[in-house]
């Protein structure tokens, strides 16, 4: 289900998201930790993960992004415990390619048909791509 296209970008959902964020605090003990950033807006995403038996265990975030670049890693934060690094990096992937427009598939993760009026601003993408990317690359590292 996605939102409609004439849905305004900057919502009561998108900003109840991004004052919510899951796993807000960095972990002491992390097996990796990835930090990424967007060149576009300044955005910067820092996870923090624990691993176990190949699945994320664990996760702490440091969110310095925009209210687009948060409520996308709060669903991100929200669904991603559990998941392997083979999960993490399709679901990194799917967002990529719903946001290029090269899918219209936003069913892969809970919750992200809130922010597809943000595929029409192709400088926003960087910042919601952050959070995905950063758990992805965090959990092969730590799965390694």
């Amino acid at each position: 289900m996605n939102a409609p296209p004439n849905a305004p970008l900057y919502n009561k959902d998108i900003l109840r998201l991004a004052a919510g964020i899951p796993h807000h605090q960095r972990l002491s003990d992390a097996q990796a930790s990835v930090e990424k950033r967007s060149p576009t807006c300044g955005s910067r995403i820092t996870a923090d993960v624990r691993m176990a038996d190949g699945r994320l265990a664990d996760m702490g975030l440091d969110v310095k992004a925009c209210a687009l670049g948060q409520a996308s890693a709060a669903l991100m934060a929200g669904h991603a415990i559990g998941l392997t690094a083979d999960e993490l990096a399709d679901a990194r992937d799917k967002l990529a390619a719903f946001l290029s427009g090269d899918s219209d598939d936003l069913d892969f993760w809970p919750g992200l048909a809130v922010l597809a009026p943000a595929r029409g601003y192709p400088a926003r993408h960087a910042s919601i791509r952050l959070g995905f990317e950063a758990i992805a690359e965090a959990a092969r590292q730590a799965d390694a």
